[in-house]
């Protein structure tokens, strides 16, 4: 999302009356013990899973609900991961260094997911500007350091509405209940049946 437009609205490409998407609209609660497999949360977060596993690998977005535990483990994603799967992906379109982004990145872990939806990203290209108001998107625009913005409350519904026709997963649902993989409980039901 970017703009070159003289408003804050126009800036993050938001026409005006859409401006409660930006501050101050309410989201709902999430659950904690749902989440998304890896090909689940690519999909909705628009990244490879190449991607996905280098970013978890290097402590960049890591499963909050199941992180990889040894070979043939699932992680499993939280909505909030996904929310900020999209956002680092959007970032990087942008052309906003891997570098800045794991700044930003490690600040937005400071916060809660309420402080989420209340954000705008605005960057330069350079450099990552978080916003909690319209005035401050609009000091930003005006002093010249803002190309664009990604309104997060936005990129929460455009999450929102992938995930809904998406398979969700319970953190335990698919846990061995012995010390046997799940391809093993498979050959075994196979070959008993």
């Amino acid at each position: 999302m970017s703009g070159t437009g003289d408003t804050a609205e126009e800036a993050v490409g938001v026409p005006q009356r859409a401006q409660g998407l930006l501050f101050g609209d309410e989201l709902p609660d999430l659950d904690t013990t749902t989440g998304y497999r890896g090909p689940t949360a690519c999909r909705a977060a628009g990244i490879t899973y190449r991607q996905l596993d280098y970013w978890a690998r290097t402590g960049l977005v890591e499963p909050t609900i199941r992180p990889a535990s040894g070979s043939g483990t699932q992680r499993l994603y939280s909505f909030r991961d996904i929310l900020v799967l999209k956002v680092v992906k959007r970032l990087l379109d942008t052309g906003v260094s891997l570098q800045q982004i794991r700044t930003a990145v490690g600040h937005l872990r400071e916060r809660g997911v309420e402080d989420l939806a209340q954000i705008t990203l605005m960057s330069d290209g350079a450099s990552v500007y978080e916003c909690t108001s319209a005035d401050e998107v609009i000091d930003l625009v005006q002093g010249g350091q803002g190309v664009f913005g990604i309104a997060v409350g936005r990129v929460w519904r455009e999450v929102e509405g992938t995930l809904a026709s998406l398979p969700t997963e319970r953190a335990g649902d698919d846990l061995p209940t012995s010390s046997e993989d799940e391809l093993a409980q498979r050959r075994r039901a196979r070959n008993a049946g």
